[in-house]
């Protein structure tokens, strides 16, 4: 059974192009990445992949438009996925952007019971940190070496 899941909205202080070329190469995602959560974490311009506990999840950037949305979809995961990634304007605010994220899971009804809570939190969150983020909001608990890298646009931020 497929499910969409959609994310809020958030306004992050950050251009498109910026917040676009921070996400379009799927290395960058390695180094938000403390130094010790990196081991068995694989990425290239086009895929990433990590095993965690056993299991071992990817996904593959299947489409770029430049700088309003991104695609990626599983790859050599154990239920197949896709995560849409919106970059839209903010109208009388350059510099703005509309950020949010659509997940679509092929999930059957245990799964969905198990991990659909889990999903669309997990997709706030995301929404909720990059906008504390590029406001120069650390969210709990990211190392001391990863926000001095934001501090200093070290990701886009």
């Amino acid at each position: 059974m497929n499910t969409q899941y959609n994310s809020k909205h958030g306004i992050v202080s950050r251009s498109q192009a910026d917040l676009y070329m921070s996400m379009v190469d799927l290395r960058n995602f390695v180094n938000l990445l403390p130094e010790d959560k990196r081991q068995g974490v694989q990425a290239d311009y086009d895929t990433l992949s990590a095993t965690v506990q056993g299991f071992t999840l990817g996904v593959r950037m299947t489409r770029r438009e430049p700088y309003s949305y991104l695609e990626l979809a599983d790859n050599g995961a154990p239920f197949s996925f896709n995560v849409a990634i919106h970059l839209d304007p903010v109208e009388g605010e350059p510099g703005k952007t509309d950020f949010s994220v659509v997940a679509s899971a092929n999930l059957n009804f245990m799964m969905k019971m198990m991990l659909g809570n889990k999903i669309q939190e997990a997709l706030d969150r995301i929404v909720d940190g990059l906008v504390d983020a590029s406001n120069g909001k650390m969210p709990e608990g990211v190392p001391d070496d990863i926000k001095e890298k934001i501090k200093n646009g070290g990701f886009g931020f």
